[in-house]
């Protein structure tokens, strides 16, 4: 008989929020992780990244102050203590994760785990030592890693990868970013307003490609402003490092044939972590290293599931937990809402300044899948609040069905787009219309009101503006 309902390799936010809820249903859990509680999110990804990013909104306001007439000297400046301050945070995240599950019972193994067959996994410590694991069910949440390019491979000291990026304690005074996704734009953010010297170089036409056009545009716009370089739809051909630093061979129009800094950041995306895991002794169907999966993210073998960046669905965080409390639940004999939560329901953020936050396809999407739609715009300067606190660049853009008018998608650059998003997200979650937002009352002055306003615009009578 199996020692375990449930056996999941894997401690990053799926797997531990797979973990928990699964203890609140009643099922017997062991949660295995070769490396620490929390996985890639928070010691290596959001926290550390999103505590990098405060600091450099401090950072950045400090400058603003001289705009009251004070005098300021940055004289004693020490970006080693950003950095300490950023795993400070990811430190003690980490080590809420490990109470949460000494709190729920679960059993954390540490070691590396690989499949003997469907029921067994072999964990081997970091002391050589091995055990084997028992269950009647498996979760696979072992997540990504940053993805290499040929040619242009890591070595954490002039080619870095975002991991790399976080681990700095000394920035260089000039940085090639190669990708202008939501990594490579993140740090972009970080790097310009610490005074580094960026520029970014994106084989697509558009920066952050997912993103509705209108935003991506405007967000370049503000970049540039600031002194970030981009040169879109441009390949990286070569690459040649010398004492000085790199220098990049490129292809595109209106880039240079040549382009120097002191260091490059390869952010092109992120491989899945399906390697080592000896697959191959289960029968599970993979495709390039991503597991496929079915119905309850159920793998070919149908007591192992997989969840999370190692799966076909939106590498992010909080994708693989809902994808963890489904999977349990299933397990459990409840029945979740959703077989497979709806893509057009996950929210994607972009934690530069301004933010960027959106849920459902794009106009250009829309357009390509012939639906009839009917879109409503409000600017952020409408809102009295991004006047008072100097934010007014920004705006919400709604889609709603032509016939039905329910909501298809939202996009919101500006300030707090991360937090706003959640109010319009919730309207389509529950299939309300903009004239329900239209109808209530927000607090005023707030930055919300620019949610009310766009919805009042879908209905044809905004207020301001």
């Amino acid at each position: 008989m199996a020692q375990y309902d449930v056996g999941i390799i894997g401690a990053g936010p799926g797997g531990y929020v797979a973990a928990i809820r699964a203890r609140q249903l009643g099922l017997k859990v062991a949660l295995v992780e070769r490396d620490k509680a929390g996985g890639v999110c928070l010691n290596v990804g959001c926290i550390p990244s999103k505590a990098l990013i405060h600091q450099a909104e401090i950072y950045t306001q400090a400058h603003e102050l001289t705009e009251l007439g004070a005098t300021l000297s940055l004289k004693g400046f020490d970006y080693q203590k950003v950095y300490k301050k950023s795993r400070q945070a990811a430190d003690t995240l980490s080590k809420g994760v490990q109470f949460l599950l000494k709190k729920n019972n679960i059993d954390y193994i540490s070691g590396q785990a690989s499949f003997k067959d469907k029921g067994q996994v072999i964990i081997k410590k970091a002391d050589g030592q091995s055990s084997t694991l028992e269950a009647r069910h498996f979760i696979i949440a072992t997540g990504s890693r940053p993805r290499e390019l040929k040619g242009f491979e890591f070595d954490e000291k002039q080619v870095i990868s975002s991991t790399g990026a976080l681990f700095l304690q000394q920035l260089p005074k000039s940085i090639i970013i190669l990708g202008a996704g939501v990594i490579g734009m993140e740090f972009a953010h970080i790097m310009n307003a610490f005074g580094v010297k960026v520029t970014v170089v994106e084989l697509l036409d558009q920066i952050l490609a997912g993103a509705d056009s209108e935003c991506a545009a405007k967000m370049r716009s503000i970049f540039e402003r600031r002194g970030v370089q981009f040169y879109s739809s441009t390949e990286a051909q070569k690459m040649k490092k010398n004492s000085q630093g790199i220098s990049l061979s490129l292809k595109g129009k209106g880039a240079p044939p040549e382009l120097s800094a002191e260091m490059l950041l390869v952010a092109v995306g992120r491989a899945p972590n399906s390697e080592g895991l000896n697959l191959e002794q289960t029968g599970i169907t993979t495709k390039k290293g991503t597991i496929m999966v079915h119905d309850y993210y159920q793998t070919s073998v149908a007591n192992i599931f997989a969840i999370g960046d190692v799966i076909d669905t939106p590498q992010l965080a909080h994708v693989a937990s809902k994808e963890g409390e489904i999977v349990v639940e299933y397990i459990a004999g409840k029945k979740p809402r959703y077989k497979r939560f709806p893509d057009s329901l996950y929210p994607s953020a972009v934690y530069t300044e301004p933010e960027l936050a959106f849920f459902g396809p794009t106009e250009e999407q829309l357009k390509e899948e012939k639906v009839e739609y009917q879109k409503s715009v409000f600017p952020y300067r409408g809102a009295g609040k991004s006047v008072a606190i100097d934010s007014t660049e920004g705006q919400v853009t709604l889609y709603f069905s032509k016939s039905h008018h329910e909501f298809l998608a939202a996009h919101i650059i500006g300030k707090h787009a991360t937090e706003l998003v959640h109010e319009l997200l919730l309207a389509k979650h529950a299939e309300l219309l903009p004239e329900d937002l239209a109808d209530m009352v927000h607090a005023h002055p707030t930055l919300s009101e620019v949610s009310l306003e766009a919805s009042r615009a879908a209905e044809g009578w905004a207020i301001h503006i």
